[in-house]
């Protein structure tokens, strides 16, 4: 692994700080306040990442997308990480599991979602079955040649904004010496297909503005079109594309990690009590000191795991940790940066208070902390037979 970046890698760097700052960060008071991105708002950041040519970076350049690798990925969504997820989003990051299309859906889907003509999310969660995926509940059935789903989901993200959904839907079931195991199907669902409906989510204290929305299917009728790879291949697409989506969120976690130690370390030694700066009492010094080399070890956990995935070298234990270790970090870091601000903390006049509840979220979706470490020991664990 290369330590260094390339003259190209430290420009990316460059590039999408820039952007953050001068098109994300002016934006961010205003959607904390009113839980809403203005649509042109939305329309002009997105609009500015493709000028810019970073819109689906994550894509091949077959695509049309720039054929960022994972490691040079991992930097992009380290800098969006700065800022704001809601407004962020339009910085246009399709799921990668459209690769999955077959000729016809790349037409539809893929092409579309990379020039920015149509967004996507992403929907597996369910109000039962969050972490225990084989357990959802939303299923489709055969009828006269076609799919008929019904079911709900929940906590989907994006959908607000979407023009179409990649749904995971169970097809069936199979006996197995371990119980009943579900089959699981990809459905892509057009917004405004007969049956299905798209409507508000909760409202979270974590990223105001980034929704969450509630799917909707009764007695959604779809074609064989539809399905995305094979019938009862859910889990393979799952797997092929879904499971390296982890380093976003440490990636993200360690960009607000390190917008948030600048605040710190800048209050540390501006902020004077007892006749000097805050940071000269070993009390802020040391979780200075400590801050920091959480966020590198952090940092580097993460880049390795990307490196790992473009080296063709197994890395699902390696993301596991990436995600734990960086989302339960931010978790630290915010806490520590609002106690160094005191109460000030705690009031809107300062961002810090919103830096620590959104931290809150990072240790719960796209697997929770608990999941991470039990993928972790498995992986350690199975080659002795345990």
């Amino acid at each position: 692994m290369q330590f260094g970046l390339s003259e190209e890698q430290e420009m990316i760097v460059s590039t999408v700080r820039s952007f953050v700052e001068k098109e994300i960060y002016p934006h961010e008071a205003e959607v904390e306040r009113t839980g809403h991105v203005p649509h042109d708002v939305a329309e002009a950041i997105k609009q500015k990442t493709i000028d810019l040519g970073f819109y689906a970076c994550n894509f091949p350049e077959e695509v049309g997308g720039a054929g960022l690798n994972h490691f040079e990925f991992a930097l992009v969504e380290r800098e969006l990480g700065r800022g704001s997820m809601a407004l962020n989003h339009f910085f246009g990051r399709p799921q990668n599991i459209l690769m999955a299309c077959n000729d016809e859906q790349r037409k539809r889907y893929l092409l579309p979602a990379v020039r920015g003509e149509r967004m996507d999310a992403l929907a597996m969660t369910e109000p039962g079955a969050g972490s225990d995926v084989r357990g959802m509940k939303c299923t489709a059935r055969r009828d006269g040649g076609d799919w008929v789903l019904n079911g709900t989901k929940h906590f989907i993200s994006g959908a607000d904004h979407a023009d179409f959904i990649i749904v995971f839907v169970a097809t069936g079931e199979d006996d197995t010496p371990r119980g009943p195991k579900k089959r699981i199907t990809t459905f892509l669902v057009d917004r405004g297909t007969p049956g299905f409906t798209i409507r508000d989510g909760y409202k979270s204290v974590s990223h105001r503005g980034y929704k969450n929305m509630i799917l909707e299917f009764d007695d959604c009728r779809l074609p064989d079109a539809q399905v995305l790879g094979e019938v009862d291949g859910g889990f393979a697409v799952m797997n092929e594309w879904l499971y390296a989506t982890r380093i976003t969120v440490a990636t993200m976690a360690v960009g607000r990690a390190r917008r948030c130690f600048d605040m710190a370390l800048n209050y540390s030694a501006e902020r004077q009590q007892f006749g000097q700066p805050i940071g000269k009492f070993q009390g802020i010094s040391f979780q200075i000191a400590d801050m920091i080399t959480e966020i590198d070890a952090a940092d580097w956990l993460t880049l390795a795991a990307a490196w790992r995935l473009d080296q063709g070298l197994p890395a699902n234990r390696e993301i596991a940790s990436a995600k734990l270790y960086a989302s339960e970090m931010l978790a630290r870091v915010t806490d520590a940066t609002l106690q160094i601000y005191g109460g000030m903390g705690l009031m809107d006049d300062f961002p810090i208070e919103r830096f620590w509840r959104d931290a809150r979220v990072e240790r719960i979706w796209d697997g929770t902390s608990e999941i991470q470490r039990h993928i972790i020991s498995r992986d350690l664990l199975r080659p002795l037979g345990a």
